[in-house]
């Protein structure tokens, strides 16, 4: 993963721009990095997390207010599992609104993402971010669409309660067929704030087990 970061960093930052970053542990590795690069005062960060934005803050990073932003040169991120469409599935460390929310304002996306996250079709929950209030509505409606809702728990045993302030429902479907019409289908759903299927980012790299990567553009059509 090291000489992938290097190249994103190398590749795609350069003095002034505005760049934000995702969640998850391969953030942190490339927070790390940014940590040395020479030129870091003169870029300003935004985080979707308070666990990268610590990271960021310990690295010497300066960091912006995503509200106060209507715009952004370009994000980088995980993603959780890739299909071969390079449709995505994010939010499984539970900032998916405010991932997408940042992704909605760029430029440009990069994702970076272990060999293992890419996979043919999706195989795994859909993190879904529900108001408090519509757990049980919404639970309903999920399982009449054939989907199977699990509430997210904490390691506290408490359900798991987002930096906004909301659940998630972890829910699993036999297939997806397609994930643009099923993101706009759960997300007509009152009381569903967001939800965890993620279009084409701009570029991915993927990252093997040996170190080696490769990368691919999107036409995100």
């Amino acid at each position: 993963m090291h000489d992938c970061v290097k190249q994103v960093i190398a590749r795609h930052l350069s003095r002034g721009k505005i760049v934000g970053l995702g969640s998850g542990s391969t953030m942190a590795a490339l927070v790390k990095e940014l940590a040395n690069l020479s030129f870091k005062s003169s870029i300003r960060f935004v985080t979707t997390s308070l666990q990268i934005e610590i990271e960021a803050e310990n690295a010497g990073l300066e960091t912006l207010d995503l509200s106060r932003l209507n715009t952004v040169d370009v994000v980088f991120d995980g993603a959780d599992q890739i299909d071969s469409n390079f449709n995505m599935i994010k939010g499984g460390g539970g900032a998916l609104l405010r991932e997408k929310l940042l992704m909605s304002a760029a430029n440009k996306v990069v994702i970076l993402a272990d060999f293992s996250k890419y996979v043919e079709r999706f195989t795994r929950s859909i993190p879904i971010e529900v108001h408090k209030s519509a757990r049980s509505i919404v639970q309903r409606k999920l399982d009449m669409l054939g989907g199977r809702p699990l509430l997210r728990i904490a390691e506290n045993g408490y359900p798991y309660t987002t930096e906004n302030g909301n659940i998630i429902l972890d829910t699993l479907f036999t297939s997806i067929e397609n994930p643009i019409h099923r993101e706009i289908e759960l997300r007509s759903m009152p009381g569903i704030l967001e939800v965890g299927l993620f279009g084409r980012a701009d570029e991915y790299y993927k990252v093997h087990e040996d170190g080696s990567f490769e990368v691919f553009e999107s036409d995100k059509k």
